[in-house]
């Protein structure tokens, strides 16, 4: 976003507002060190016309409640600055996730849609809340514009987004029957989104995707990963509770849905204002993940060690199983 705005011949200043001051600064661009949920942030407006507000805090060894009063409490302090100061365009980066994964949603989902994030689900939840302060602000300030971009899971060039590595693209372990159809943005396209919604001052939610989408099916064979295992979601839902307590899993328990369900969503009204994707789907993929060491191995091989996986999976059932059992007798005995 940096080098496309200092390129661009209507924007005359550009400040930075971030906790830590970049190793480098386009030229053009000024930098203010501030934390959204406790500085004093209507000076560092002066004189701006737009935000874009980009600034969302997640992750395992963060503190659930705190992260959650952080994201939304900062936005609202950065609208309320906003509004006195007189800035006439906002854009807010929500997420596809709002819309929530259920196995009712259609394909692909529209603008239209209600915004419903699975319960539990915080980082939908709180983003979907960020949209609502949206909203409230653009009724406040009548004249002014709020672009709400909802993207889907957004990588590029070796790197993944927090959600993506939360959703664990190539993770052996699922809940459910199949995968979900699957959508990724490139991280490039995702900024031309944001530039086109600031330059054209675009107004209300507009889905960011690639056209199309792919399947389970050809997820798994993109990735070259084995099987997955599946597991009941009662018990995906635990261990992934369990894990991001402890600070060690990737996953929070309020994802598993979107792991289960579809959410991938229609590009169609972001196209029609001017906006084309780029990249494809697999494009992407294979931009931003590796080759895993299955997918070298020939199909003679790959079949032998899906049998053994599957005989090795009976048998930790069993084992489990008597574990548990042993457990139970012994609590009776106390």
């Amino acid at each position: 976003m940096a080098e496309r705005l200092a390129a661009a011949p209507d924007v005359e200043r550009i400040i930075a507002i971030v906790l830590v001051e970049p190793a480098e600064l386009r030229p053009g661009t000024t930098f203010a060190a501030a934390d959204l949920a406790t500085a004093e942030l209507k000076p560092l407006l002066e004189g701006a016309d737009t935000i874009i507000h980009l600034a969302f805090s997640a992750g395992p060894d963060l503190d659930d409640d705190a992260v959650a009063r952080s994201n939304v409490e900062g936005t609202q302090r950065l609208l309320d600055a906003a509004g006195a100061v007189g800035v006439r365009h906002v854009l807010l980066m929500s997420s596809a996730t709002v819309y929530g994964a259920w196995p009712t949603n259609p394909i692909p989902l529209t603008e239209e849609a209600a915004v419903r994030p699975n319960p539990g689900a915080s980082y939908p939840v709180q983003k979907a809340e960020i949209e609502r302060l949206g909203a409230d602000w653009i009724t406040n300030h009548p004249g002014t514009t709020v672009a709400i971009l909802r993207p889907a899971v957004a990588v590029a060039g070796g790197e993944q987004s927090w959600l993506a590595r939360s959703l664990g693209l190539t993770a052996g372990i699922r809940a459910g029957v199949d995968d979900p159809p699957l959508q990724l943005l490139h991280l490039d396209d995702m900024a031309d989104a944001v530039e086109l919604a600031r330059r054209a001052h675009l107004d209300g939610p507009f889905n960011v995707s690639p056209d199309g989408w792919l399947s389970g099916e050809e997820v798994r064979a993109l990735a070259g990963t084995p099987p997955r295992l599946r597991l009941p979601v009662r018990v995906v839902t635990a261990v992934a509770g369990v894990l991001w307590r402890w600070k060690v899993g990737r996953m929070p328990p309020g994802l598993v849905p979107y792991t289960m369900h579809p959410w991938v969503v229609a590009n169609d009204r972001l196209k029609a204002a001017g906006w084309t994707p780029h990249h494809s789907n697999d494009e992407t993929y294979v931009d931003a993940t590796t080759g895993t060491p299955w997918s070298q191995l020939n199909p003679k091989r790959r079949q032998e060690l899906t049998l053994a996986a599957a005989a090795s999976g009976v048998v930790a059932a069993a084992v489990g199983s008597v574990a548990l059992v042993r457990r139970l007798r012994r609590r009776r005995r106390e």
